[in-house]
Protein backbone atom coordinates (compact mmCIF):
# COMPACT_ATOMS: atom_id res chain seq x y z
CA UNK A 1 0.00 0.00 0.00
CA UNK A 2 2.87 2.36 0.78
CA UNK A 3 4.20 2.34 -2.79
CA UNK A 4 0.70 3.11 -4.06
CA UNK A 5 0.47 6.08 -1.71
CA UNK A 6 3.94 7.23 -2.82
CA UNK A 7 2.80 7.15 -6.43
CA UNK A 8 -0.34 9.18 -5.63
CA UNK A 9 1.71 11.70 -3.68
CA UNK A 10 4.17 12.02 -6.58
CA UNK A 11 1.22 13.30 -8.61
CA UNK A 12 0.61 16.06 -6.06
CA UNK A 13 -2.16 14.28 -4.16
CA UNK A 14 -2.35 14.69 -0.40
CA UNK A 15 -3.07 11.24 1.08
CA UNK A 16 -4.20 10.68 4.68
CA UNK A 17 -4.83 7.28 6.28
CA UNK A 18 -5.46 8.22 9.93
CA UNK A 19 -8.61 10.33 9.67
CA UNK A 20 -12.29 9.32 9.87
CA UNK A 21 -12.76 10.31 6.20
CA UNK A 22 -15.99 12.18 6.96
CA UNK A 23 -17.67 8.99 8.10
CA UNK A 24 -16.86 7.05 4.92
CA UNK A 25 -14.25 4.37 4.20
CA UNK A 26 -12.61 6.85 1.86
CA UNK A 27 -13.08 10.36 0.57
CA UNK A 28 -11.70 12.50 -2.25
CA UNK A 29 -11.87 16.28 -2.39
CA UNK A 30 -9.66 18.92 -4.03
CA UNK A 31 -6.54 16.79 -4.58
CA UNK A 32 -6.83 15.15 -1.18
CA UNK A 33 -7.60 11.49 -0.49
CA UNK A 34 -8.60 10.37 2.99
CA UNK A 35 -8.79 6.70 3.92
CA UNK A 36 -10.52 6.12 7.23
CA UNK A 37 -8.42 4.63 9.99
CA UNK A 38 -11.42 2.36 10.64
CA UNK A 39 -11.37 0.86 7.15
CA UNK A 40 -10.51 -2.88 7.33
CA UNK A 41 -6.96 -3.60 6.19
CA UNK A 42 -8.08 -5.73 3.23
CA UNK A 43 -10.24 -2.87 1.93
CA UNK A 44 -7.66 -0.09 2.17
CA UNK A 45 -6.04 -0.62 -1.23
CA UNK A 46 -9.39 -1.04 -3.06
CA UNK A 47 -10.59 2.13 -1.35
CA UNK A 48 -7.42 4.01 -2.33
CA UNK A 49 -7.95 2.96 -5.94
CA UNK A 50 -11.63 3.92 -5.75
CA UNK A 51 -10.76 7.43 -4.56
CA UNK A 52 -8.00 7.75 -7.15
CA UNK A 53 -10.61 7.01 -9.83
CA UNK A 54 -12.56 10.02 -8.51
CA UNK A 55 -9.40 12.08 -8.87
CA UNK A 56 -8.98 11.01 -12.50
CA UNK A 57 -12.66 11.67 -13.17
CA UNK A 58 -12.33 15.17 -11.70
CA UNK A 59 -9.66 15.90 -14.30
CA UNK A 60 -11.99 14.77 -17.08
CA UNK A 61 -15.09 16.47 -15.64
CA UNK A 62 -14.00 19.22 -13.21
CA UNK A 63 -17.57 19.75 -11.93
CA UNK A 64 -18.23 16.07 -11.30
CA UNK A 65 -18.43 16.53 -7.51
CA UNK A 66 -21.58 18.62 -7.98
CA UNK A 67 -23.13 16.96 -11.02
CA UNK A 68 -22.11 13.33 -10.49
CA UNK A 69 -20.62 13.27 -13.97
CA UNK A 70 -21.90 11.58 -17.13
CA UNK A 71 -21.32 8.14 -18.59
CA UNK A 72 -20.93 9.69 -22.05
CA UNK A 73 -17.97 11.81 -20.93
CA UNK A 74 -16.31 9.17 -18.77
CA UNK A 75 -16.39 6.42 -21.42
CA UNK A 76 -16.81 8.47 -24.62
CA UNK A 77 -19.85 6.42 -25.53
CA UNK A 78 -23.63 6.72 -25.77
CA UNK A 79 -24.13 2.96 -25.49
CA UNK A 80 -27.01 2.43 -23.03
CA UNK A 81 -25.68 -1.03 -22.16
CA UNK A 82 -22.73 0.57 -20.38
CA UNK A 83 -24.88 1.86 -17.53
CA UNK A 84 -26.42 -1.57 -16.89
CA UNK A 85 -23.01 -3.24 -16.96
CA UNK A 86 -21.65 -0.70 -14.50
CA UNK A 87 -24.57 -1.28 -12.13
CA UNK A 88 -23.85 -5.02 -12.20
CA UNK A 89 -20.18 -4.30 -11.46
CA UNK A 90 -21.26 -2.12 -8.53
CA UNK A 91 -23.41 -4.95 -7.13
CA UNK A 92 -20.40 -7.27 -7.39
CA UNK A 93 -17.96 -4.83 -5.78
CA UNK A 94 -20.23 -3.50 -3.04
CA UNK A 95 -23.06 -5.73 -1.79
CA UNK A 96 -24.50 -2.77 0.12
CA UNK A 97 -25.58 -1.32 -3.23
CA UNK A 98 -28.30 -3.97 -3.36
CA UNK A 99 -29.84 -2.52 -0.18
CA UNK A 100 -30.74 -6.10 0.74
CA UNK A 101 -30.90 -5.58 4.51
CA UNK A 102 -32.99 -2.43 4.11
CA UNK A 103 -35.37 -4.23 1.75
CA UNK A 104 -35.69 -7.17 4.15
CA UNK A 105 -36.41 -4.79 7.03
CA UNK A 106 -39.01 -3.05 4.88
CA UNK A 107 -40.72 -6.38 4.15
CA UNK A 108 -40.85 -7.17 7.87
CA UNK A 109 -42.49 -3.82 8.57
CA UNK A 110 -44.91 -4.41 5.71
CA UNK A 111 -46.05 -7.64 7.36
CA UNK A 112 -46.32 -5.92 10.74
CA UNK A 113 -48.56 -3.26 9.18
CA UNK A 114 -50.81 -5.97 7.77
CA UNK A 115 -51.02 -7.59 11.21
CA UNK A 116 -52.09 -4.31 12.84
CA UNK A 117 -54.61 -3.76 10.06
CA UNK A 118 -56.17 -7.15 10.75
CA UNK A 119 -56.48 -6.29 14.44
CA UNK A 120 -58.34 -3.10 13.55
CA UNK A 121 -60.61 -4.88 11.08
CA UNK A 122 -61.59 -7.42 13.70
CA UNK A 123 -63.49 -4.57 15.41
CA UNK A 124 -64.03 -2.27 12.43
CA UNK A 125 -64.45 -4.46 9.32
CA UNK A 126 -64.90 -1.47 7.01
CA UNK A 127 -61.56 0.08 8.05
CA UNK A 128 -59.33 1.21 5.18
CA UNK A 129 -55.85 2.65 5.51
CA UNK A 130 -56.54 5.11 2.72
CA UNK A 131 -59.57 6.64 4.49
CA UNK A 132 -60.15 8.54 7.71
CA UNK A 133 -60.70 6.43 10.82
CA UNK A 134 -63.47 8.62 12.25
CA UNK A 135 -64.12 6.51 15.34
CA UNK A 136 -60.48 6.75 16.32
CA UNK A 137 -60.31 10.49 15.60
CA UNK A 138 -63.26 11.10 17.89
CA UNK A 139 -61.67 9.13 20.72
CA UNK A 140 -58.12 10.46 20.38
CA UNK A 141 -59.04 14.15 20.74
CA UNK A 142 -59.55 13.72 24.50
CA UNK A 143 -56.58 11.43 25.10
CA UNK A 144 -52.87 12.07 25.63
CA UNK A 145 -52.38 9.12 23.29
CA UNK A 146 -52.69 11.61 20.43
CA UNK A 147 -49.04 12.53 20.98
CA UNK A 148 -48.03 8.98 20.07
CA UNK A 149 -49.26 9.61 16.55
CA UNK A 150 -46.18 11.79 16.09
CA UNK A 151 -43.65 10.29 18.49
CA UNK A 152 -43.03 6.70 19.62
CA UNK A 153 -42.03 7.90 23.07
CA UNK A 154 -42.90 11.20 24.73
CA UNK A 155 -42.79 12.89 28.11
CA UNK A 156 -45.80 15.03 29.00
CA UNK A 157 -45.22 17.70 31.64
CA UNK A 158 -48.27 19.15 33.39
CA UNK A 159 -49.03 21.66 36.09
CA UNK A 160 -48.23 25.36 36.45
CA UNK A 161 -44.89 24.64 38.06
CA UNK A 162 -44.31 21.62 35.82
CA UNK A 163 -44.09 19.36 38.83
CA UNK A 164 -45.90 16.38 37.35
CA UNK A 165 -44.91 14.43 34.28
CA UNK A 166 -45.85 11.25 32.50
CA UNK A 167 -43.90 9.18 29.96
CA UNK A 168 -45.87 7.44 27.23
CA UNK A 169 -44.47 4.84 24.86
CA UNK A 170 -45.81 3.06 21.84
CA UNK A 171 -44.58 -0.18 23.47
CA UNK A 172 -46.78 0.30 26.55
CA UNK A 173 -50.00 1.71 25.08
CA UNK A 174 -52.23 -0.90 26.76
CA UNK A 175 -50.63 -0.23 30.13
CA UNK A 176 -50.68 3.56 29.76
CA UNK A 177 -54.23 3.73 28.38
CA UNK A 178 -56.19 0.90 29.93
CA UNK A 179 -59.51 2.11 28.53
CA UNK A 180 -58.33 2.27 24.92
CA UNK A 181 -59.94 -0.22 22.52
CA UNK A 182 -57.45 -2.67 21.02
CA UNK A 183 -58.28 -1.43 17.53
CA UNK A 184 -57.17 2.08 18.46
CA UNK A 185 -53.85 1.00 19.96
CA UNK A 186 -53.31 -1.11 16.82
CA UNK A 187 -54.00 1.98 14.71
CA UNK A 188 -51.39 4.01 16.58
CA UNK A 189 -48.84 1.26 16.02
CA UNK A 190 -49.86 1.03 12.37
CA UNK A 191 -49.18 4.76 11.94
CA UNK A 192 -45.78 4.38 13.60
CA UNK A 193 -44.90 1.48 11.31
CA UNK A 194 -45.95 3.47 8.27
CA UNK A 195 -43.53 6.23 9.26
CA UNK A 196 -40.73 3.69 9.62
CA UNK A 197 -41.66 2.23 6.24
CA UNK A 198 -41.51 5.69 4.64
CA UNK A 199 -38.08 6.36 6.18
CA UNK A 200 -36.76 3.05 4.88
CA UNK A 201 -38.11 3.77 1.40
CA UNK A 202 -36.45 7.18 1.44
CA UNK A 203 -33.14 5.63 2.56
CA UNK A 204 -33.30 2.97 -0.17
CA UNK A 205 -33.99 5.67 -2.77
CA UNK A 206 -31.07 7.78 -1.49
CA UNK A 207 -28.76 4.77 -1.67
CA UNK A 208 -29.90 3.92 -5.20
CA UNK A 209 -29.35 7.51 -6.29
CA UNK A 210 -25.86 7.54 -4.74
CA UNK A 211 -24.74 4.21 -6.21
CA UNK A 212 -26.09 5.07 -9.67
CA UNK A 213 -24.11 8.32 -10.00
CA UNK A 214 -21.72 7.98 -12.97
CA UNK A 215 -18.75 9.03 -10.83
CA UNK A 216 -19.51 6.23 -8.35
CA UNK A 217 -20.11 3.70 -11.12
CA UNK A 218 -16.73 4.56 -12.64
CA UNK A 219 -14.90 4.42 -9.30
CA UNK A 220 -16.36 1.01 -8.46
CA UNK A 221 -15.50 -0.25 -11.93
CA UNK A 222 -11.85 0.66 -11.42
CA UNK A 223 -11.95 -0.73 -7.89
CA UNK A 224 -13.40 -3.94 -9.32
CA UNK A 225 -10.48 -4.27 -11.71
CA UNK A 226 -8.21 -4.56 -8.67
CA UNK A 227 -10.51 -6.95 -6.79
CA UNK A 228 -11.10 -9.37 -9.68
CA UNK A 229 -10.21 -8.20 -13.19
CA UNK A 230 -11.40 -11.41 -14.89
CA UNK A 231 -14.81 -11.25 -13.24
CA UNK A 232 -15.24 -7.59 -14.23
CA UNK A 233 -14.47 -8.52 -17.85
CA UNK A 234 -17.25 -11.13 -17.71
CA UNK A 235 -19.75 -8.82 -16.05
CA UNK A 236 -19.01 -5.77 -18.19
CA UNK A 237 -17.35 -6.79 -21.50
CA UNK A 238 -18.42 -3.68 -23.44
CA UNK A 239 -17.40 -1.31 -20.67
CA UNK A 240 -14.05 -3.07 -20.23
CA UNK A 241 -13.30 -2.84 -23.95
CA UNK A 242 -14.11 0.89 -23.97
CA UNK A 243 -12.05 1.46 -20.85
CA UNK A 244 -8.99 -0.24 -22.32
CA UNK A 245 -9.36 1.70 -25.57
CA UNK A 246 -9.58 5.04 -23.75
CA UNK A 247 -6.77 4.03 -21.41
CA UNK A 248 -4.43 3.26 -24.31
CA UNK A 249 -5.28 6.59 -25.89
CA UNK A 250 -4.24 8.41 -22.71
CA UNK A 251 -7.77 9.63 -21.96
CA UNK A 252 -7.56 8.57 -18.31
CA UNK A 253 -4.26 10.35 -17.86
CA UNK A 254 -2.26 9.00 -14.86
CA UNK A 255 -4.65 6.04 -14.63
CA UNK A 256 -2.48 4.33 -17.27
CA UNK A 257 0.44 3.91 -14.86
CA UNK A 258 -1.87 2.71 -12.08
CA UNK A 259 -3.40 0.08 -14.36
CA UNK A 260 -0.07 -1.06 -15.76
CA UNK A 261 1.94 -1.09 -12.55
CA UNK A 262 -0.62 -2.01 -9.89
CA UNK A 263 -3.59 -3.59 -11.69
CA UNK A 264 -1.43 -5.45 -14.23
CA UNK A 265 -3.48 -4.25 -17.18
CA UNK A 266 -1.65 -3.58 -20.50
Amino acid sequence: MEDLIEYFESLGLDVHTTTKARGHQGFFLKNRIDISKNTPQEKKIPTLIHEFAHYIHSKIEPNMAKTGGTIETIFLSNDKAINNELLNVTYFVDKNALCQKLKEHKEIIKEQIKAQEQLIKSEYPKFMRSKRFKEFEKYIKKSDAKYLLKYDRIKIIKGFWKKSSKIYSIDTIEKDFTDMPKAFSAYIRLKSLQKKQAKLSAKINRNKKYYSKPTELFARFVEGLYINKNEIQKIAPNTYELFIKNLQNGYYKEMFILCHRYLHIL
